[in-house]
């Protein structure tokens, strides 16, 4: 009988360990899973399902993942995620002109334009993904709202803006601003990918290039020029979208030109953007919010939204 109890009594012991430790196990987890939980749920927070887009500013792809597209609104910053699902980001509703990402740090972000409130903004930079902006200067005359506005990839402290015709140079991140009188009107302002002293200018007066950081510009297309974009590894390789071309794509540096058949039911296109993960990856904005992608490097395209 005594041997029973005692049998009995080790067993018992021994389940009351194993239950202590699986209780134990399972606090420990849930302390450890609980803090990424909460993480999860404050990103979550910062985006707020979205319709469609409207008024679009800007254009650019996730320097880090793909799988999101940022489009700059006239209502707020707007991501697209895996080509379906929209989203607003963050809080404010402010008109976002001049946006343009630091294509080799994710999350940076660069725009200018008007608050919600009336006024201009003068230039901001983001380093959450647009959920938070930081005024960092007036600009010149400002505060300035730079309708167009380019940063270089291989130098992002230089950074270059269009406001009340001139155009405006910053070299150290937009903290201070020396202004260069320019002749014609700019409506995008494209850094090259090879050389930080070579920026382009889109404008109704055609496609202009300069050599030194604009002091002087050097007309290489006749006519309206809505767009360029450069590509991230190939600097030789640039899409065009105009009035005389269409889109058109260059495999030297502008040299010759070679249309793509490519209508956009007859939309104007108004930005472009390389994925600067996978090069042959574009997406396209047009004047009527469409938006289109490619996957072969610009020579066919597909409408997502």
């Amino acid at each position: 009988m005594n041997n029973s109890i005692k049998k009995y009594g080790i067993i018992g012991f021994i389940i009351l360990l194993l239950i202590g430790a699986y209780v134990l196990f399972t606090n420990k987890g849930t302390n450890q899973i609980a803090p990424n939980i909460a993480k999860e749920d404050a990103v979550n927070q910062n985006l707020t399902p979205e319709d469609s887009i409207t008024h679009g500013h800007g254009l650019a792809v996730d320097a880090a993942d793909s799988s999101k597209v940022y489009i700059a609104t006239h209502h707020g910053l707007l991501v697209l995620i895996n080509d379906k699902d929209l989203y607003a980001v963050g809080k404010s509703n402010d008109d976002y002109m001049g946006f343009s990402p630091n294509p080799k740090i994710a999350n940076e972000f660069f725009s200018s334009g008007h608050p919600q409130s009336g006024g201009n903004i003068g230039f901001q930079t983001s380093i959450d993904g647009g959920v938070t902006w930081k005024k960092i200067s007036d600009g010149l005359d400002g505060p300035v709202d730079f309708h167009a506005m380019g940063v270089s990839s291989l130098n992002p402290k230089l950074i270059f803006g269009w406001y009340q015709g001139n155009l405006q140079r910053s070299s150290d991140g937009g903290k201070n601003w020396q202004k260069i009188p320019i002749e014609f009107v700019v409506v995008r302002l494209i850094a090259d990918t090879a050389n930080e002293n070579i920026v382009y200018a889109a404008s109704p007066h055609g496609l202009f290039i300069s050599t030194n950081r604009g002091e002087s510009w050097q007309r290489t297309l006749e006519g309206f020029v809505s767009t360029l974009a450069i590509h991230p590894a190939d600097a030789k390789t640039m899409i065009v979208a105009s009035e005389k071309l269409g889109l058109a794509k260059t495999l030297d540096k502008g040299l010759n030109w070679q249309k793509i058949n490519q209508s956009f039911g007859g939309e104007t296109v108004l930005f472009i953007a390389y994925d600067w993960q996978k090069h042959e990856t574009l997406y396209i904005l047009t004047d009527k919010n469409s938006l289109y992608k490619s996957q072969n490097g610009g020579e066919a395209w597909s409408k997502i939204r």
